[in-house]
């Protein structure tokens, strides 16, 4: 699993799933909220999108993934990583063996944004482990020292135990998931993500899984007391990259867009 790395710090280790594991998050019961967004492409479809519609386009939406090859995405700080396969439109990350393979990498976006709305449908190996992550900069070793994560894991057969807010659809490290979204294993997922001044929210197949403001005392609160307490730079910057993580695991991404606000 990973190791968190701080710098400017005594070298701090702490493993958990997706970034390693970390002290446990108060989790709390909330009513899960249903999106009645129509989306396009239905999730179950076996190509991804490669072309917006008409509408797609008066409402500002732009494809972040071509289908066809990797143009506007690059691996974190240009290391070097053979794992993103562009597959019939979709977003194939090949994963890799050992956890330690010199041949992996976090891809993120050439662009950096701001306030936007970004959807993605993704598809897990079983006891796989991925996310993505928002408002990312490259002043670190990693892109979850700076950008906040959308956690996607296999929850039911993760070799190791899970915290709640190391499960699929949290602000991972900082926000349980407000409820279980996610499909069987195998099946595609459809993912929202909003930032809007701050105003964050995770939304998984139509429920609303995470919604948290930056910056404010409760996240200030969360981040002095959690895993992240040490990373000065976690959740700091306005804008930044979006980032599909490589943890070693397969995973499939499709239907990748995002409009901004």
């Amino acid at each position: 699993m990973k190791k968190l790395l701080v710098p400017a710090l005594s070298v701090l280790t702490i493993t958990v799933a997706s970034c390693g594991n970390g002290g446990k998050q108060d989790s709390k019961d909330s009513t899960a909220v249903v999106d009645s967004t129509v989306h396009s492409q239905p999730a179950d479809s076996s190509n991804g999108t490669t072309a917006l519609t008409d509408a797609e386009k008066a409402e500002g939406w732009q494809l972040l993934f071509n289908g066809k090859d990797l143009t506007g995405w690059r691996i974190y700080k240009n290391k070097p990583a053979d794992t993103w396969v562009p597959e019939n439109g979709i977003l194939h990350c090949l994963g890799s063996k050992t956890d330690k393979s010199d041949k992996r990498g976090d891809l993120i976006t050439d662009k950096e944004f701001e306030n936007f709305e970004l959807q993605a449908d993704w598809k897990l190996a079983p006891q796989g482990n991925s996310g993505i992550l928002y408002m990312v900069t490259e002043e670190y070793d990693a892109p979850y020292l700076s950008g906040p994560e959308y956690q996607i894991i296999d929850d039911n057969n993760f070799p190791e135990k899970l915290e709640d807010w190391q499960k699929t659809g949290a602000n991972y490290a900082m926000n349980p998931p407000l409820v279980a979204a996610a499909k069987p294993i195998g099946e595609w997922n459809t993912t929202k993500i909003i930032v809007n001044k701050g105003h964050v929210e995770h939304w998984l197949n139509g429920q609303k899984t995470a919604e948290y403001d930056l910056w404010s005392p409760d996240w200030k609160k969360r981040k002095a007391e959690g895993k992240w307490k040490d990373a000065k730079g976690y959740g700091m910057s306005k804008k930044g990259h979006i980032a599909f993580q490589d943890h070693g695991s397969e995973i499939w991404f499709k239907n990748v867009k995002i409009r901004e606000l």
